[in-house]
């Protein structure tokens, strides 16, 4: 049997698990998927973290903990979250070291709440960064207009970012604009630019799932032959953004100064179409200095059945091209469908979130010590 995930990680390909849970980190299934299945590096998100602490396994003592001292509920929450990401870190500390950096990361996500104002995102960067207090970690700020500018400012303090829900290659430009502006801010202030890391999550999946229902609608043979391609064109040609430019005269002044690139993060990689092969969006999205993050079932199906044989973007982005323009032939806005897909983004993680929070409040209420 072939190593499908220890050839991805030699193609380039960095292996990040699309999950946590504190059941994860005690039972050691984080440090067996490290060390048996080439994972290095993990990625949460508000809907992660609504369903392991629903769960409720392994949080019932810190719960009790934090309502016998009446703490509010987004205090809870942040202390609960921020501990396991905390945890998880140290489990992946021996990747960051023998890696530089650049992996053995663990990413935490600011408030869904303030996704469309800077200050408070920029002000909650810095308090997450505070509270985990670990090197390897990184702060997930999103790819909203007001998150543009609260990136520039939360990398030129030399704090680490994982810019997340990206959808558009126009709003993918902007985010590696803002991340060299942030660069060069930092780079001013004095800050050594080799300790500065990031990514870049672009999602794949959604794409392909808003787009093909829209396909669907048609019921033309051209509508039905365009299935299932938007996704994959999308990332390759953000892939082709990304090594434009890293290799701009403005990047190269930033790489003297030991600056790092801002990797591509494949993210949204679990095919949602079971029409598709389970491993579509790892097989077909192999290229150099990337980062690939997977939910468990995506990250078994690769190991099981992937198929590596190499880069499979390289030589794409004219098909690429090609295979957008068919689907606005047909009448399907792009730019209107990446819209769509940022709102739902932001709005799905908002409800997260306040599922979250009624379930933590729940609980606390249930577990406060009597009165007397």
């Amino acid at each position: 049997m072939t190593d499908a995930l220890k050839r991805l990680s030699e193609e380039g390909v960095a292996i990040w698990l699309d999950d946590l849970s504190r059941k994860r980190i005690t039972s050691g299934n984080l440090a067996e998927l490290i060390d048996q299945q080439h994972v290095v590096g993990v990625t949460t998100n508000p809907s992660i973290f609504q369903k392991a602490i629903s769960s409720g396994d392994g949080y019932e003592q810190q719960l009790s903990d934090l309502a016998a001292r009446k703490v509010t509920v987004e205090e809870a929450i942040r202390m609960i979250t921020t501990a396991d990401v905390r945890d998880a870190a140290d489990i992946l500390r021996p990747v960051y070291d023998s890696t530089q950096g650049q992996d053995g990361r663990v990413s935490i996500e600011v408030d869904p709440r303030l996704a469309h104002n800077t200050q408070a995102t920029v002000a909650e960067a810095k308090q997450l960064a505070w509270l985990v207090d670990r090197p390897n970690t990184l702060i997930k700020i999103p790819a909203t207009k007001a998150g543009l500018p609260a990136i520039t400012e939360t990398i030129g303090r030399g704090i680490s970012v994982n810019v997340t829900l990206i959808f558009s290659l126009e709003r993918y430009r902007e985010v590696m604009d803002a991340y060299l502006a942030g660069l060069e801010k930092a780079k001013a202030a004095g800050i050594d630019l080799s300790g500065i890391h990031s990514v870049a999550s672009f999602f794949v999946s959604r794409v392909d799932t808003e787009i093909d229902k829209r396909l669907d609608a048609l019921g033309t043979p051209e509508a039905k032959a365009a299935r299932g391609k938007a996704g994959l064109a999308n990332a390759r040609l953000a892939y082709e953004a990304y090594e434009e430019v890293f290799s701009s005269d403005r990047w190269a002044a930033l790489d003297k100064a030991q600056a790092n690139k801002q990797r591509p993060l494949w993210a949204s990689t679990g095919v949602k179409d079971k029409a598709y092969k389970d491993t579509l969006y790892v097989d077909d999205l192999v290229a150099p200095n990337t980062v690939n993050t997977m939910p468990e079932a995506t990250l078994a199906a690769a190991e099981d059945h992937g198929k590596i044989t190499g880069n499979t973007i390289a030589g794409t982005y004219e098909h690429s091209r090609a295979e957008l323009e068919a689907v606005e032939k047909l009448g399907i806005s792009y730019d209107d469908v990446v819209q769509l897909l940022e709102d739902e983004g932001v709005e799905k993680f908002e409800a997260s979130w306040n599922d979250l929070l009624k379930s933590t409040e729940a609980e606390l209420a249930r577990l406060a010590p009597s009165e007397g």
